[in-house]
């Protein structure tokens, strides 16, 4: 399963990927020109839009739904959290087990433990919305990240996430370019009842019909990012059932991302393989043409800037304007001909992040 968002109010159409979109984002006050005053958090210091003043009473806790290699930044930015903004403590924990009850116990029990400040990607996002409400209730700040709850309702103060189907149809546009524009491709993803899932398939499909006929999809493989093996069974059946008839590989999801490119590679057959995230073997094929391209997300904008927005809030230093806001963290085409330098472009977006959310804030 790859970890992403939506936006609240996109159409249905809606979809575009990395490079350059914005799709859900807010605007950046000095993209319009104005500029805010008074109780607005707009005064920029060395550390960002709005310097944290006591982060010693936050006790910072990140949460993915479990195991996965996405998560695994969070781990390292946490810690850059504490000691960056001077917390009272921080803990990554991913042993909900991908199950909301379980991850229900695990935050229950790190509130337990005196942590103020969660960081949730919640494993159901038609429930977890339940979960933020009784966070909010016993006072704590609470921050939805890499993925947003199903439905028009955020309970949590923020959203910050991919927008799963912007960049679903970035990586299409990235596949059909690499197979010249015609042919066949096929769309690899994650759990299909999964609302991102849903969005992810929306995203590619409107790329293919952008082409009026000339690119054709097989029928979406769904249900194979459980763990890379079941990924590499996936990708073995369909490369000896279809292989000679496919252009392309998407792949919307972590581990058949990793599937596709070792298999292709394996068979020797002619397919273009566009990925997701930045796996090292990924990277690795495509400094060797062996893939495409891929589209990378950013899990350590949203540790990193989730941590200090929670800070802020839970310190009281700061209240949401808005409260629920959904922001994009943004994702990132990456080809060979950047695979070197694309961080610089992540960093500069997390760096946007702050400004971005500074607008939506009140400071004393």
């Amino acid at each position: 399963m790859i970890v992403s968002s939506f936006c609240r109010k996109a159409a249905a159409g809606l979809a575009l990927v990395a490079l350059a979109a914005t799709g859900c984002t807010t605007k950046n006050p000095s993209a319009t020109g104005s500029a805010t005053t008074g109780d607005d958090a707009s005064t920029k210091s060395s550390s960002g839009p709005v310097t944290l003043k006591d982060g010693s009473q936050v006790k910072l806790a990140l949460i993915p739904g479990g195991a996965h290699p996405y998560f695994q930044p969070w781990k390292t930015t946490a810690d850059q959290d504490k000691t960056e903004f001077k917390l009272g403590a921080v803990t990554f924990n991913e042993t909900g087990e991908w199950d909301q009850g379980k991850q229900n116990n695990v935050i229950n029990s790190l509130a337990a433990q005196g942590y103020n400040a969660f960081g949730i990607f919640g494993v159901s996002p038609t429930d977890i919305n339940s979960t933020f409400e009784d966070l909010k209730a016993k006072g704590f700040a609470v921050g939805s990240l890499a993925s947003c709850p199903a439905g028009d309702t955020n309970s949590a103060d923020f959203c910050l996430s991919t927008d799963v189907e912007t960049a679903a149809y970035k990586a299409a546009k990235a596949t059909i370019a690499a197979i010249g524009g015609h042919g066949t491709i096929v769309h690899l993803t994650g759990n299909n009842v999964d609302s991102n899932t849903q969005r992810r398939i929306a995203g590619v499909k409107k790329a293919v019909a952008e082409t009026n006929g000339k690119v054709t999809e097989l029928p979406v493989i769904t249900d194979i990012d459980k763990d890379l093996s079941t990924a590499q069974k996936a990708v073995a059946d369909l490369l000896a059932a279809q292989g000679t008839k496919i252009n392309g590989i998407v792949t919307t999801a972590y581990n058949p991302a990793v599937a596709a490119a070792d298999g292709v590679a394996s068979s020797k057959l002619p397919i273009k393989v566009v990925a997701i995230d930045d796996d090292a073997k990924i990277l690795a094929g495509i400094k060797s043409g062996g893939v495409a391209a891929t589209v990378t997300q950013n899990p350590v904008g949203q540790a990193y800037v989730g941590g200090w927005l929670l800070a802020l809030l839970q310190s009281k230093q700061c209240t949401m304007k808005d409260p629920g806001v959904i922001v994009d963290s943004g994702s990132f085409v990456v080809t060979k001909a950047n695979v070197d330098t694309y961080d610089q472009e992540r960093q500069a977006k997390t760096k946007e992040l702050q400004t971005e959310f500074a607008s939506h804030l009140t400071c004393s």
